[in-house]
């Protein structure tokens, strides 16, 4: 009997949670122009995205500091000269741009906005473009603060309007166009090559001593601005690619359901959207995970190229090349395999699954069992191409029967983060013409 109320209360939590996250959604204006897309200019740029720049002087010791670091898969401490090393291997290579879509900073505070300009400027000095958009983390937000001892003190955030002065030379000042809704603007980093930079964080409904809003929605206002834009780059002949903070699809079977919080509100129609407009690549962040993922459409495709987070094992930059039409995206690690980065990763993961498991009475035999399983899945799927046949499957007799239950409902996770949805993540050609 105490299993079947646990399941009931599962049943009910789950309802209530993915019923919230239901809404109706736009009436979308897909492109059924079926004339030849525009071919995209040959061009070499970077992505680096979720660099969570996290400034010493707001706290860097103590109680309060010590349990954020703890329970974060984040870097933080290491955040400024993980990106120094970023921007000096980015220098090295002569990009001509480098897209950072989202998440610039650990929460939205105006000094770590301030120390991220300082170091993304030597890029701007070297003759490289960038261009930002804000994440769910940038704007807004009710977690900015400094740690003191055992306590936090609130620090000011970035408003809307300091997030586009701050980062004016990084994309807002030479844009082509602005949403006046939203932080979002289209640019040409590359003449023939229109850039739709979206923002997709709902920092707007962020309060004071509230949970901040980590979903990712757009609002008709802005997706009248997004149509308007890629109707006159069809018009004018222009290729698109599109960067924004969240996913456009599944990066593996399930996440939608488990987590999601890390794709757009919508995603099936927005995804298709876009693809009905040629937009054949959109770079996305958010979930800290390098992973590339293929929608098509018929006649129409899309590849959402997620970059993992520069302060997160295993801390990659995405190098992307065209030529001919044909996209090259090889990704480079500015920490590799033996450092203590992985380690810190599985046990924050393991960590924060045993918190969840607790909540719902498993035993901590079966938490240690099961905990440890999704550590390791995570590390896979965070890497990138992943690979089944090193997966260690869970001895089922080592599990209570609750634990079993527990399993055998949420064994999709498991199932999904090792399951590499095509094409490959981290070396790959894709043909922007097929």
């Amino acid at each position: 009997m105490k299993y079947l109320k646990k399941l009931i209360f599962l049943q009910v939590i789950a309802a209530v949670i993915f019923g919230a996250c239901s809404e109706k959604s736009f009436k979308y204006e897909f492109n059924k122009d079926t004339k030849n897309p525009a071919v995209y200019p040959n061009t070499f740029f970077s992505v680096i995205s979720d660099i969570h720049i996290y400034d010493p002087v707001l706290g860097s010791e103590g109680e309060a500091f010590e349990k954020v670091l703890s329970a974060d898969r984040k870097l933080l401490l290491d955040s400024t000269n993980l990106l120094d090393r970023a921007i000096d291997n980015i220098i090295a290579k002569e990009v001509r741009f480098v897209l950072i879509p989202g998440d610039l900073t650990k929460d939205g505070e105006l000094i770590n906005h301030q120390t991220a300009v300082q170091k993304l400027s030597r890029l701007k000095n070297a003759g490289i473009g960038v261009y930002v958009i804000p994440g769910n983390h940038d704007v807004n937000s009710p977690n900015a603060v400094r740690y003191i001892d055992d306590r936090t003190e609130t620090v000011p955030s970035a408003s809307a309007e300091d997030f586009v002065q701050i980062y004016g030379d990084f994309g807002y000042n030479n844009a082509i166009y602005r949403d006046t809704g939203s932080l979002s603007y289209a640019a040409e980093p590359e003449e023939g090559l229109w850039l739709l930079a979206l923002d997709s964080s709902r920092w707007k409904e962020n309060e004071p001593g509230k949970k901040a809003v980590s979903a990712g929605k757009f609002s008709r206002q802005t997706m009248d601005w997004i149509t308007a834009v890629l109707r006159e780059a069809a018009e004018k002949d222009k290729a698109v690619i599109a960067m924004m903070h969240h996913g456009v699809m599944e990066h593996w079977k399930g996440q939608a359901k488990f987590q999601p919080n890390y794709i757009i509100q919508d995603y099936k129609n927005f995804s298709k959207f876009l693809a009905s407009w040629n937009v054949r690549v959109v770079f996305t962040g958010h979930y800290h995970a390098n992973d590339i993922v293929l929608g098509e459409f018929k006649n129409k495709f899309i590849y959402d190229i997620e970059t993992g987070s520069l302060v997160t094992f295993p801390c990659p930059i995405r190098y992307i090349s065209i030529n001919n039409n044909v996209m090259s995206v090889i990704t480079d690690y500015i920490i590799n395999a033996s450092d203590n980065a992985s380690s810190l990763l599985k046990r924050t993961v393991s960590l924060q699954t045993a918190n969840v498991l607790k909540k719902y009475k498993v035993s901590e035999n079966d938490i240690a069992i099961l905990a440890d399983a999704v550590g390791d899945a995570f590390i896979a799927h965070y890497n990138g191409d992943e690979d089944p046949a090193k997966r260690t499957d869970i001895d089922k007799t080592e599990l209570s029967i609750w634990g079993r239950f527990v399993l055998r409902t949420q064994r999709y996770v498991l199932d999904g983060l090792w399951q590499d949805l095509p094409p490959q993540d981290n070396a790959v050609i894709i043909n922007l013409e097929r």
